[in-house]
């Protein structure tokens, strides 16, 4: 599986920040509006604070570029430029160093940056977009929140998900539940985030999690496809999603007490529970280690490219 694309002639990409150090790689579909973020963090495929600054400012690109007189956004789409990777989740180092300084703050903080990123994408930047998730490979803990907040979830047939974090004695605490619990109802949403299973883009397809499963190494071309349907009838489209999100609202107040009861969680424990998180953050370390020669192999060329643009 590889998250990397090749370029169609009508894309032009971008970088936030020098080619080197962004950890975020922007490329924009002229023809359909359709703006895509490749998520590209450092030095573990996880949600460290300077992807969450990057995706931010992407978030806000695409509700100035109207009035700024670029291509009118119409379609968000969030993906990966780590092979077999998604996004593996929080930043369990981080957090390992806040529950031992008991910094109830800064993860609060961490929280709250995670939520604001989800909150856009799920309330499609202020309904000027339908937001959509391309899974291609292992979505866990945060990693899985990120997808299950787009508007339409896209997967690899070979792709997997699933919330660890019950497995050091914590729970997903940025949104997993008030995404989850809309989509499926509240007892699945459970069993899904308590049982610390590892589930198969076919089983949540089943479930209805997943809106769209297709066969690896053609996640692009479904995404495009998709797009090319939908825009048959964009108006109604956009129209029910956000009617579906006035329905079904997630507030900032809400996810915002679910991360205050996740940080106040995590300062609970102790040194056995550590250890788990410590063999998971080693896990993180080699899942990037393992990718980081196709990453480094596939990706130089539309560096290249960005840098000359």
């Amino acid at each position: 599986m590889n998250a990397v694309v090749e370029l169609p002639a009508s894309a032009e990409v971008k970088l936030f920040g020098h080619p080197r150090e962004s950890q975020l790689q922007i490329e924009i579909d002229r023809n359909f509006g359709a703006y895509w973020a490749f998520m590209l963090p450092r030095p573990r495929p996880c949600f460290n604070m300077p992807i969450l600054a990057e995706l931010r400012r992407f978030i806000e690109r695409i509700k100035v570029s109207t009035s700024a007189g670029e291509v009118r956004p119409v379609y968000g789409v969030l993906a990966s430029g780590t092979p077999s990777i998604f996004n593996l989740g929080g930043d369990l180092a981080l957090f390992r160093t806040l529950i031992q300084m008991q910094d109830r703050e800064s993860l609060v903080n961490y929280g709250k940056r995670c939520v604001e990123c989800l909150l856009e994408w799920h309330r499609n930047c202020d309904g000027l977009i339908t937001s959509i998730a391309l899974v291609q490979g292992e979505a866990l803990g945060g990693g899985f929140e990120a997808a299950l907040s787009a508007s339409v979830l896209i997967a690899e047939e070979s792709s997997r998900f699933g919330f660890p974090e019950i497995l050091f004695n914590l729970f997903p605490g940025m949104g997993a539940f008030s995404f989850l619990s809309r989509k499926i109802g509240r007892r699945q949403a459970e069993e899904l985030i308590i049982s610390g299973t590892i589930y198969s883009a076919r089983q949540l397809y089943d479930m209805g999690v997943l809106d769209v499963v297709t066969p690896d190494g053609t996640g692009r071309a479904a995404v495009e496809g998709y797009i090319r349907r939908h825009s048959k009838n964009l108006c109604g489209r956009q129209g029910f999603e956000r009617a579906r999100n006035e329905v079904m609202p997630i507030t900032d107040e809400e996810l915002i007490r679910v991360v205050e009861i996740w940080a106040d969680t995590a300062l609970k424990l102790d040194e056995r529970d550590l250890r788990v998180m410590d063999r998971l953050i080693r896990a993180q370390a080699r899942a990037a280690e393992q990718s980081t020669s196709d990453n480094v192999k596939n990706i130089a060329p539309i560096g290249m490219a960005a840098g000359a643009a």
